[in-house]
């Protein structure tokens, strides 16, 4: 059972730890230290909700039916292409970037921002419920490994979303900000164009 819980642990950690649309987000909302708490419950959450629909099989419905994943892939690009806009623009337009930094934005959109980010990526599906559910199956216990899995998402996300203040006097001048919004903007529109290119 340990062991499970070990590889699942690493699996999902190796997966969830490369820079993308969720962890940018996490990060933005870390440093602005706006809702953080909830974001990072709801990422935590989400991947938890994923990885034990993987194991119990969704993965396997997911790959018979193709046409779903396309359907998803087309709206994550989309998602996140329009995101990208916005990020690009505060980076851009000092002035309305420093307008949004001090507007606070509410609890419900700031979740169903997240929820977007994490529901309309394709690679969630694909690495989340696909790959992890299938390589849980390959292990004794595999909820175990989900467990394990679970909790590198978990430990992850508070690393990220609560760590995220250390950086927060590196980020003090609004030159900062302008390179990780425009950072963030790359990300995002990457991500967006190999969803299409991939479609």
């Amino acid at each position: 059972m340990l062991s499970s819980a070990i590889a699942g642990f690493i699996a999902s950690a190796v997966l969830i730890i490369a820079i993308g649309a969720q962890n940018a987000f996490v990060l933005r909302q870390g440093l602005r230290r706006e809702h953080v708490l909830p974001v990072v419950l709801t990422c935590a959450l989400s991947d938890l909700a994923l990885i034990s629909a993987g194991i119990a099989g969704l993965g396997a419905v997911l790959n018979a039916h193709p046409a779903l994943i396309t359907a998803i892939r087309w709206a994550g690009a989309a998602f996140l292409l329009g995101y990208a806009v916005l990020a690009a623009r505060r980076a851009v337009r000092p002035s309305s970037m420093e307008a949004a930094a001090r507007t606070p934005t509410t609890l419900r959109a700031t979740l169903l921002t997240c929820l977007a980010l994490t529901y309309l990526n394709p690679h969630v599906y694909l690495d989340t419920v696909l790959l992890l559910g299938s390589v849980a199956q390959q292990h004794p216990d595999r909820w175990a490994f989900g467990l394990g899995a679970a909790g590198a998402s978990l430990t992850w996300f508070f690393s990220l979303g609560l760590g995220a203040r250390w950086l927060a006097p590196v980020l003090a001048r609004p030159a900062a900000w302008r390179v990780l919004d425009g950072s963030i903007a790359v990300v995002m529109a990457v991500l967006g164009v190999t969803l299409i290119v991939q479609a």
